[in-house]
């Protein structure tokens, strides 16, 4: 599973003419889901997000989690993190989950993050989406609970 996660001033998602996510301070995070993802890579990511520590404490150095900070999380689905452009200019997306699979883990991670008493907005699954975000700092972290060991 790869999360690419942003702090944000602000963050929204529409589809179409509608607004289907909104937060304010927080994380924008993209959620992709491969084919080999297992409940581990669930738990890596439901606990890794909420608790890393990319805002700033008192004295500005960043070691607050949006748990501390009482931030918000818009979660967006987003299969295209699982492109592989390697053998040529149109990227493959072989390893990404079918949509099926993809969505229901997806689902549980959201709701592994309410559990723990983040405020979470949405995108739509599988919809087209407009992002609209304020990256604060810029602050933007690479997870992929592959590369945990």
């Amino acid at each position: 599973m790869r999360c690419v996660v942003q702090r944000v001033t602000e963050a929204s998602v529409t589809v179409g003419e509608e607004t289907v996510g909104r937060i304010g301070p927080g994380m924008m995070v993209l959620i992709g889901v491969s084919t080999e993802d297992t409940d581990a890579d669930l738990k890596y990511m439901a606990e890794k997000v909420p608790n890393l520590r990319i805002f700033d404490d008192e004295n500005g150095v960043m070691n607050r989690s949006v748990l501390d900070a009482g931030g918000s999380i818009l979660a967006v689905s987003q299969f295209t993190l699982y492109g592989d452009a390697r053998g040529g200019r149109r990227p493959s997306y072989i390893r990404a989950a079918k949509p099926e699979e993809a969505n229901a883990m997806y689902t549980r991670l959201v709701e592994a993050w309410r559990a723990k008493g983040v405020r979470v907005e949405t995108g739509r699954f599988h919809a087209e989406m407009m992002v609209s975000l304020v990256n604060d700092g810029p602050v933007t972290i690479l997870l992929d609970s592959e590369k945990i060991l």
